[in-house]
């Protein structure tokens, strides 16, 4: 059995699907009581599955007639992919940058499952036992030869 957080995060990327313009807003309490579960559960599941390494801007605007709005961040060609990969590895990336752009890259089907967990495992800091910055400068030039080699030029 999922847990509720799971059931609310596959409940909000399914309204996220079914939107025409990629984007959802919705009232925290109201998210609550659907649910059956605190206000916080909610930005929970929205401040961890739902961030900008994942492809997702988030806003919020608080107050009586406050709302979160959630917005998922497309990439529609295999140009825009390798333009998103350099403009967002850069000379160096962190381990938690690195999983959640390879999540990104999965969830759109540019990579497989298989290849996500191949790249993860490559570039984990215990893997790459090495003092920082030096770690994320071999990590982003890993990355970035693994990904060019697996999309294209």
């Amino acid at each position: 059995m999922r847990n509720v957080s799971e059931v609310i995060e596959q409940y909000l990327k399914q309204i996220l699907q079914q939107s025409p313009d990629g984007v959802v807003e919705i009232q925290r309490n109201e998210l609550a009581d659907q649910f059956n579960c605190v206000p916080s559960q909610i930005n929970y599941v929205i401040s961890t599955r739902f961030t900008l390494e994942k492809g997702y801007v988030v806003e919020s605007k608080r107050g009586g007639g406050g709302y979160i709005r959630i917005q998922k961040i497309g990439l529609h060609s295999q140009g825009t992919v390798l333009d998103f990969i350099f403009q967002n590895i850069g000379t160096h990336i962190d381990q938690t940058a690195s999983e959640g752009l390879l999540y990104q890259l999965e969830e759109g089907k540019y990579i497989t499952r298989r290849e996500a967990c191949l790249m993860k495992a490559a570039m984990a800091r215990e893997v790459l036992a090495l003092k920082l910055p030096l770690r994320d400068e071999i990590r982003a030039k890993l990355l970035k030869a693994m990904l060019i080699s697996l999309l294209g030029k």
